[in-house]
């Protein structure tokens, strides 16, 4: 299926969608062709062996081998084509979701991030960056776990303006590149790889030392086994030979056993993740010989299986099956295991990218922004936050620079205070990421992010939320003070104190916060707070969101707008819930 990049995203996607359900019906009604083909074949080959019953051997071998091999050749037949189905519904499932995407509704579509989340994180909690219905949920396809750790580290961490750069030349190219984003999304297995990365890394760097004696001995009990296997069978030298060489063989693999454990338990039961992790290397980079020799390991790990499995079981005992693939590995490891961490950085790198490219593709008015010198400097024409569908979104125009580095924004509840300050905090991390922006425009210089957006008290570490508030505002102070101008966002800040101490640690602290450097938002249903405009003039500004009654109902159009808020709204609420204020 080829690339359509003239048409847009929703189109192109349902026209994918539609082709893969023709497609799936197609196979479906072989696959059932297939079977009524198998069934006669098979009832064929039972009346040829009931008609020879009398015949010889050989004649019943010249009746019932051709029908054989043409029922193995059906058989197999059916079960490429129960995989092709599979693959099929796996791919309008892929399209029916990220249809449902573009409509706003990406919650429970793909992997959350849920782990990566960190409440000592300045902002990721914050700008809902990971878990469901967040940014790295919308985003990701990663397949891998390399994949989404490299993801979610760009998200936490602000790129240089170079790699951000490289980062934007690289998404642009990959923007179009449908067919290899479904490519990858439809790779058996249909789940993402489960391998614990970190522990793969780890185990890459530090191979067992077997004894040089290890494989040639192993060899010799295994050849001494099956002679006298052979004959006790043969030659009838009894069973005393070989139950010897079985115990011999026994305490050989007792002895190294430990090492055995610890060189293949990073990747016993992960043949399907490795080979997942070597298709994705393979399809980065065709013919490559990482992609190669990552598949060999894979193939290692799959020979365990078969120790695994009955009646194979005992048989591989008897091969010293297990200590010969762990010899293998420890062979493997050692010509390639210090090469491994730099294929996994480059294959997340590459799902990483992959995942920024379908970002873009999927939003074709969201622009690359322009990462400048010096600053700090943050300003956005018709920002919008890129969690929330289109048709509810309102642009806002924001500037903060070295002369006007503080807005402080009041407005009522629910007037669009708080999602200003997501909306410019999580443009920030996608640009600083290598992704487009939903804004019209962009023009940024490297920034820190800092948040006290979403602090609560720890009822495990016994830290108030007035305690928990404080240490964020120092880590934030010292961010300020770092190799990077911060971009603040102060969200009702120590509402947890009296009214008096909170305008006068608020001030203290956005005063700390502009002498340093920083910029950034400060929000306040407190319009007493606004007067720090006048003491920290003209390096800040009051702005508003306002409300306006309609009958029983309050009316937000979420445009901000110069001055300080007229009013508050919380009675107007309280009214509308029935209490009598």
């Amino acid at each position: 299926m080829a690339s359509a990049v003239t048409t847009s995203p929703a189109s192109e996607y349902r026209r994918r969608h539609d082709a893969w359900r023709v497609r799936r019906g197609r196979l479906e009604r072989r696959s059932r062709r297939l079977v009524r083909v198998r069934n006669r074949v098979l009832g064929l080959i039972i009346a040829l062996f009931v008609l020879a019953d009398k015949e010889t051997v050989a004649v019943k071998i010249v009746l019932i081998l051709p029908p054989a091999l043409v029922l193995e050749g059906v058989d197999r037949w059916r079960r490429a084509t129960r995989r092709a189905v599979e693959v099929a519904g796996r791919a309008e499932n892929l399209y029916e979701g990220r249809l449902a995407c573009l409509d706003g509704d990406a919650a429970g579509r793909g992997p959350d991030g849920a782990r990566f989340l960190d409440d000592d994180h300045p902002y990721a909690a914050d700008l809902d960056l990971f878990g469901r219905g967040s940014v790295f949920e919308l985003m990701c396809l990663a397949r891998t776990g390399a994949g989404e750790e490299t993801l979610a580290a760009w998200l936490r961490e602000p790129a240089e303006p170079d790699e951000v750069r490289r980062r934007q030349a690289v998404v642009a190219d990959l923007r179009d590149a449908l067919d290899l984003r479904e490519a990858l999304a439809l790779l058996d297995p249909p789940r993402r790889a489960a391998v614990d990365v970190a522990a793969l890394r780890a185990w890459a760097k530090t191979p067992v030392a077997f004894p040089a004696w290890s494989r040639p001995v192993g060899l010799l009990l295994v050849a001494a086994m099956l002679a006298a296997l052979a004959g006790a069978l043969f030659f009838a030298t009894g069973l005393l030979p070989f139950l010897g060489a079985l115990a011999l063989e026994a305490a050989f693999a007792r002895h190294l056993r430990g090492m055995v454990q610890q060189s293949l338990q990073p990747i016993e039961g992960r043949a399907d993740d490795l080979a997942l992790l070597a298709e994705v290397r393979r399809r980065r980079e065709r013919g490559s010989l990482a992609s190669r020799r990552l598949a060999r390991l894979a193939r290692l790990a799959r020979r365990l299986e078969v120790k695994n499995a009955l009646p194979q079981a005992p048989l591989a005992s008897a091969l010293l099956w297990t200590t010969h693939v762990a010899l293998s590995v420890e062979s493997w490891r050692k010509r390639w295991g210090m090469s491994l961490d730099a294929w996994l950085t480059t294959s997340g790198a590459f799902e990483a990218l992959l995942s920024l490219a379908r970002h873009a593709y999927e939003n074709p008015g969201d622009p690359f922004p322009e990462l400048v010198a010096g600053g700090p400097l943050f300003e956005a024409e018709g920002l919008r936050h890129p969690l929330l569908p289109p048709a509810r979104c309102v642009p806002n125009d924001v500037r903060l620079d070295g002369a006007t580095s503080l807005l402080v924004v009041s407005g009522s509840n629910m007037s669009g205070k708080s999602t200003l300050l997501r909306a410019a905090g999580v443009n920030a991390v996608l640009a600083q990421a290598g992704a487009p922006v939903r804004a019209t425009r962009l023009r940024l210089s490297p920034l820190a992010v800092g948040s006290t957006l979403r602090v609560r008290d720890s009822l495990r570490d016994g830290r108030s939320r007035f305690y928990v508030e404080v240490v964020r505002v120092r880590q934030l102070i010292a961010a300020a003070h770092g190799p990077r101008p911060l971009l603040f966002l102060l969200d009702e800040l120590f509402a947890g104190t009296n009214a008096d101490d909170r305008r006068r640690g608020a001030e203290a602290v956005a005063r700390a916060l502009v002498e340093a450097g920083a910029v950034g938002f400060l929000t306040t249903h407190d319009l007493a707070l606004t007067h720090l405009v006048d003491r920290l003039a003209p390096r800040a500004v009051n702005v508003h969101f306002a409300d306006r009654a309609d009958g029983a109902d309050l009316v937000f159009d979420y445009r901000m707008r110069p001055g300080v808020a007229p009013h508050g709204n919380a009675l107007a609420i309280l009214r509308a819930a029935g209490f009598a204020v």
